[in-house]
């Protein structure tokens, strides 16, 4: 009975640690999106991305509780040990893009602004494509789906490149136009949205790892851990 009983506990924390941290990856894609509010209607939605990134923090610091309890008390192995591995890996790469949401919500542009009215289009669409794959990248976590997150780890190259023409097209601004404070701070955004790619990318790469065992980062071959 008490094997049973510790059993039950075990399984008990391993569902709320996958329940916890999906979640926070939730709370991540909502502060996302407040935050391209925030940048192009204004500050006023500045307080509700500062509070959702405080939530952000306190999931991560809840989660990483709960992991090393797991650890130190229930020795997880084999999928189990991956499981809780790649947990405390995603959790600091949700937390980054907490904090690259708020970021962006601090450059909010409050009123008319010449460079970002110039990119809209353009930064909106990379916008898009980085919320997607941020998406894609949490359910593929939910869902324990391989193949979702091996699309997103394809689609970081199209954001880089979204990247550089927005920088491009702001470099022309400032040197021919404008106020270089404004053109730089939109540079400042599209930097944000690409790092939030990446960290969609880097979740994605987790995702596989505590899926099939295969280590993707840096484009290396699949090492495959025993199962």
């Amino acid at each position: 009975m008490a094997q049973l009983h510790t059993s039950r506990d075990y399984e008990t924390e391993l569902r709320e640690l996958r329940a916890h941290t999906a979640a926070m990856g939730a709370r991540c894609e909502r502060s996302v999106r407040l935050a391209l509010d925030a940048f192009w209607e204004g500050a006023s939605k500045l307080s509700d991305a500062r509070a959702i990134d405080e939530q952000i923090d306190q999931d991560q610091l809840d989660i990483h509780a709960l992991a090393l309890r797991v650890l130190a008390l229930r020795q997880p192995v084999a999928d189990d040990l991956r499981f809780v591995a790649a947990t405390l890996k995603l959790i600091i790469d949700l937390e980054r893009v907490g904090d690259e949401a708020l970021n962006i919500a601090e450059r909010a542009v409050g009123g008319r602004s010449d460079a970002a009215s110039l990119v809209r289009v353009d930064l909106e669409s990379m916008a898009d494509e980085a919320q997607d794959m941020l998406r894609d990248a949490l359910k593929a976590l939910v869902d324990g789906d391989v193949e979702r997150a091996e699309g997103v780890l394809i689609r970081d190259d199209g954001v880089d490149r979204q990247c550089g023409a927005v920088i491009a097209k702001m470099c022309d601004y400032i040197e021919h136009h404008g106020d270089p404070k404004d053109g730089l701070r939109v540079v400042r955004v599209a930097k944000y949205l690409e790092r939030i790619a990446d960290h969609a990318t880097n979740l994605a790469e987790e995702v596989i790892f505590m899926v099939r065992g295969d280590d993707v980062r840096h484009g290396h071959g699949h090492v495959t851990m025993p199962r």
